[in-house]
């Protein structure tokens, strides 16, 4: 395909030389953060001063408008808080993430569609690029340390090789060509806004995530480079496969031919389960690999109790096994965890390649 006859993006070479170098961290949860301000629905719909009683700037609030409720669609405060959503990625950029992920796992039409703003996804992601983009300038700033974005694809609400009907087996509540086109359009609003790379990440379906890459290449041909790409599934339970029942392996396998900078996995598992399919992954994968495991498992009431130090020391030994390049944290994790994991890994070389034919 065309874009892999494309140049690549600058920040390629450098990320390559990093990630030789040492363990290189990416971010920590958005939604525990988020969750953590106590936003009511007049602040999701920006008709509130921001967090701390700052009222918002000019220009701030959302000009797309719905009947939905918004509160919980986190994403939608790109618009509305930026403030809130910039200070986040600069408390996980000074806690030491190199690599600092957009807040837009959402911000495609499919998604948006539950909350009646399909119309507002390429101001999300511009807006969600600029953020992270911003809040890595001003930690750069401070301590000289290069930081990159990585626009954020979610895996959608919608499966393309599972029936949501077990009466009509068959049936797909959505189409390879749906995911392309929304996720065309998320990809462009990222690249407009800045981003680095391209993660597509918690990835249930595999099949989806083909169509994101897809959409990815054909995204790139449009703007003349190559942008690197981060491939994280997700191991939805102890069978060690993910939702349509791929192994890690098979994973890699079908996503290889993208030449990602990372692949890896993400969300569902905490560290101590994760780590048995990250070794799978990482004895195949003839790329850098990624892994950002939850903190731990939810409790009765959904919230996660593994504190800093617990999880920085079970990924300390994915690192001393050799595992990791690339690594940070997914649901439940904060600043406190990345600086903790960040220490934690320090010590350690990232994993050598192997010499696969």
């Amino acid at each position: 395909m065309k874009a892999f006859t494309l140049p690549d993006h600058p920040g390629l070479a450098r990320l390559q030389a990093l990630a030789r170098e040492r363990i290189l961290v990416l971010d920590g949860a958005m939604g525990t953060q988020i969750q953590a301000l106590g936003l009511s629905e007049a602040d999701y719909q920006g008709d509130a001063a921001e967090p701390g009683g700052q009222a918002q700037g000019p220009g701030c609030a959302c000009p797309h408008h719905s009947d939905h409720p918004q509160q919980g669609n986190n994403d939608l405060l790109n618009l509305t808080q930026p403030q809130a959503i910039e200070e986040i990625h600069c408390r996980y950029a000074l806690a030491g993430s190199d690599i600092l992920e957009t807040n837009t796992f959402s911000s495609t039409t499919i998604a948006q569609a539950d909350y009646g703003l399909g119309d507002a996804v390429h101001d999300l992601n511009v807006q969600g690029a600029r953020l992270a983009r911003s809040a890595a300038d001003r930690a750069t700033a401070q301590d000289g340390r290069p930081r990159f974005v990585a626009g954020a694809l979610g895996p959608t609400n919608r499966t393309a090789s599972i029936s949501p009907d077990v009466n009509d087996p068959g049936y797909r509540a959505v189409s390879f060509d749906d995911l392309r086109r929304a996720y065309g359009q998320q990809v462009r609003g990222l690249i407009a806004g800045g981003a680095d790379l391209i993660l597509i990440e918690t990835i249930f379906d595999t099949l989806n995530a083909k169509a994101a890459i897809f959409a990815c290449l054909e995204a790139f041909a449009e703007a003349g480079q190559k942008l690197p790409l981060m491939i994280s599934g997700t191991i939805t339970d102890a069978s060690g496969r993910t939702l349509s029942g791929q192994t890690p392996t098979a994973f890699w396998h079908s996503v290889r031919h993208a030449r990602p900078f990372t692949v890896g996995l993400n969300c569902a598992l905490g560290a101590a389960a994760m780590r048995p399919h990250l070794a799978e992954i990482a004895g195949v994968a003839q790329t850098f690999t990624c892994a950002y495991p939850n903190a731990g498992l939810p409790n009765a009431f959904g919230e996660y109790d593994e504190g800093p130090d617990e999880t920085a020391a079970q990924i300390a030994e994915f690192a001393r096994a050799g595992l990791l390049n690339v690594v940070g944290g997914c649901c439940g994790t904060t600043p406190e965890h990345i600086r903790a994991i960040a220490d934690a890994v320090a010590p350690f070389d990232p994993r050598k390649l192997p010499g696969h034919d």
